[in-house]
């Protein structure tokens, strides 16, 4: 026969009750140094509107996850073999990261986050377990969005890993830029696309950061030098285009020039900003030789972004034989050779001193041909400058200087950056074009025995100068041309 057991009051005593239970529903508010046994039951611990917490030193298993992470501080800068549970703070400054996720479990959770906003830059490869899936397909997939934060789930063999959470907001603290400097109407800044304003300086200034600061206070950029002057003498080549260095938030926030650094703004603090802005070269003293190369362009910058001036477009070296272009920002043109005399040489190199994207291209080098001697055109931002190409051609091709870019950054499409166009000594043509964004044209030919100048480089677009035809005669206007002055714009978010 069965027996039954009635307790009205069951009353347990601090460090000496063990409790064990089976297959029952019990509440159990134990005392400190209670051991609690249950097998197959449904437990409540605690009581009524009161608190259970884990003692100090104390430890939990098997309690399950709430759908959070336990986020690693050790900051992520290398490949990722990353842990259920875990959310990993991920810095790709130095390049793309690898992160390996776990093997999948229902309810694993795995979190990832863009440590230093560079995952537009350098990407972050997130790769499954074997064969498991993310989202319901094989295979990695990539996170390259700046300042993303995302959340992955395990949910099943069919979908595998599921993004439940995917964040591009930005929680750092800052504020918005407060500005003055410029020589726009308002030295306050011109507003451009409603929420952003921008400051222009066609000279020499100071940016001043009145207040501002943080993951919202930074500043993109367009920079561009002094372009160079275009050589004196013979069949000189055009002067290259001052150096041409932008920034874009992202490829869709305004159009900017294919050389573009996207997600380069430079974070800024209250103060001023020394602000260069480089002039054109001048035209060189000589008729012939090193002397008749055109001057360079003048540096411009703005914090930690300078730009080089253009280089100056050469001449030939008294007897005919060509010489070669100056470096600098973009190249100079190459000098022509007299026909029968000398070979052709190269023109300046460009992006010198070398930056990320490159600031400028070469110039062309200089010809000889029976028909036609011309110097080569100067480089632009975006295209070298052209070469002198041989007759019979009827007009001989172009020795154009090099285009320059486009953008937007003021609100209004604009081309700097345009190398000078070569100057040629003999046969029925003109000079060569200046390239796209303030080039001046070099002198030409054109009709017979009547030599043409060329046209300087345009103001603040630091477009190179045009070479000159024949030898100078500055009574006539037959002189290499000065490089066009640099410009440095600013713009930046003001309000949401």
């Amino acid at each position: 026969m069965a027996s039954t057991i009635k307790v009205d009051n069951v009353q347990n005593q601090p460090g000496t009750n063990i409790i064990n239970k089976c297959s029952v529903t019990t509440t159990i508010g134990a005392g400190a140094g209670d051991t609690i046994n249950v097998c197959g039951a449904t437990v409540n611990i605690g009581r009524c509107g009161g608190t259970v917490a884990l003692a100090c030193g104390a430890t939990q298993t098997g309690f399950g996850r709430t759908g959070t992470v336990d986020w690693v501080t050790a900051i992520q800068t290398g490949t990722i073999t990353a842990a259920t549970g875990k959310g990993y703070f991920v810095n790709t400054t130095s390049g793309e990261i690898t992160a390996n996720l776990p093997a999948g479990a229902a309810g694993s959770i795995v979190a990832f986050k863009d440590y230093a906003n560079t995952w537009d830059t350098n990407r972050v490869k997130v790769t499954p377990n074997g064969s498991e899936k993310i989202g319901g397909s094989t295979g990695s997939f990539y996170l390259t969005t700046e300042s993303q934060s995302i959340t992955l789930i395990y949910v099943d063999a069919a979908k595998g890993w599921m993004d439940i959470h995917d964040s591009t907001s930005d929680a750092e603290a800052g504020s918005y830029i407060v500005a003055t400097g410029g020589n726009q109407p308002t030295s306050g800044g011109c507003i451009v696309d409603t929420d952003y304003k921008q400051h222009t300086f066609t000279g020499p200034g100071t940016f001043c950061i009145t207040s501002g600061g943080g993951r919202i206070g930074v500043v993109d950029y367009l920079v561009v030098a002094g372009g160079g002057a275009g050589g004196n003498g013979s069949q000189s080549g055009g002067g290259g285009a001052g150096g041409y260095r932008e920034s874009v938030p992202s490829c869709s926030a305004w159009t900017a020039s294919p050389i573009a650094f996207s997600g380069n703004a430079r974070p800024i603090s209250p103060g001023p900003y020394s602000i260069v802005v480089g002039g054109g070269g001048a035209v060189g003293p000589g008729t012939s030789g090193p002397t008749a190369a055109g001057a360079s362009g003048g540096v411009s910058s703005f914090s930690d972004i300078p730009s080089a001036g253009g280089g100056g477009g050469s001449s030939t070296d008294g007897p005919g034989t060509g010489l070669a272009g100056i470096a600098g920002g973009a190249g100079g043109g190459a000098g022509g050779a007299a026909s029968g005399v000398g070979a052709s040489q190269a023109g300046g190199a460009g992006d010198t001193p070398s930056v990320t994207p490159p600031q400028g291209k070469p110039g062309g080098y200089g010809g000889s041909d029976p028909g036609l001697s011309a110097g080569g055109g100067g480089g632009g931002a975006t295209a070298a400058g052209e070469h002198c190409s041989p007759a019979p051609s009827s007009p001989p091709a172009a020795f154009a200087g090099g285009d320059g870019g486009t953008s937007s950054i003021d609100g209004t499409p604009t081309a700097r950056g345009g190398g000078g166009g070569g100057g040629q000594y003999s046969g029925n043509y003109s000079g060569g074009a200046g390239g796209a964004g303030g080039g001046g044209y070099g002198g030409g030919f054109s009709p017979w025995s009547v030599y043409t100048g060329g046209a300087a480089g345009t103001v603040n677009t630091g477009g190179g100068g045009g070479g000159n035809s024949s030898p100078a005669s500055p009574g006539s206007g037959n002189v290499g041309k000065a490089g066009g002055s640099g410009i440095v714009i600013l713009r930046y978010k003001f309000q949401n």
